[in-house]
């Protein structure tokens, strides 16, 4: 399913508010804030433009990385995506920043 995901799909979420299944099994209420598309990172013989999406979470969390599952317009819920923190970078700490990389 993940080699289905495509940017669009995250394009009808950007702006908003939606749920993350972290894996615990927990939800994080996550907003999507950018999307952007990494020609660089293209692997040979994919069809699919790579892509990043970055999000924050509306609440603290102690959540760093793993395999989360996401409902995607389209597709439905999503499992095995692998969700990346990065650093709070003078942004508010009380929330926790995050990405998605789409190879």
């Amino acid at each position: 399913m993940l080699q289905q995901v495509q940017r669009q799909h995250f394009q009808t979420l950007l702006g908003k508010t939606v749920t993350l299944r972290l894996p615990d099994g927990s939800e994080l209420p996550i907003h999507i804030d950018s999307l952007e598309e990494t020609p660089r990172s293209r692997m040979p013989n994919s069809e699919r433009m790579p892509f990043l999406v970055e999000f924050n979470s509306l609440l603290p969390t102690e959540f760093i990385d793993g395999l989360c599952a996401l409902e995607l317009p389209e597709l439905g819920q999503v499992e095995d995506i692998f969700v990346s923190r990065v650093p709070v970078m003078g942004r508010d700490p009380g929330v926790g920043y995050f990405y998605i990389a789409f190879n």
